[in-house]
């Protein structure tokens, strides 16, 4: 019986690869291929990479704005004083 199914499934899947539907989906997948290629898209490893430097950069910008305003509090202070 399990045989029957796997001969049944095997026939299947050769005449859906033969059928027109195949091609035309052979052909929409290509079509779609070449569309997208022309667009300036990145991958999602390249996305995330990119997404990991900009947290980075912006927590060296957070920290830098934090030592600049106490660099200019005490610049602040200094002056008042003298």
């Amino acid at each position: 019986m399990n045989n029957f199914f796997n001969d049944l499934q095997g026939k299947l899947n050769q005449a859906l690869e033969n059928s027109p539907a195949k091609d035309i989906e052979r052909n929409v997948k290509a079509m779609m291929t070449q569309g997208f290629s022309k667009l300036d898209l990145v991958t999602r490893e390249e996305f995330d990479i990119q997404a990991q430097v900009l947290a980075k950069t912006r927590a060296k910008l957070e920290a830098l704005e934090l030592r600049v305003a106490e660099l200019e509090a005490k610049l602040a202070t200094a002056d008042a004083k003298a």
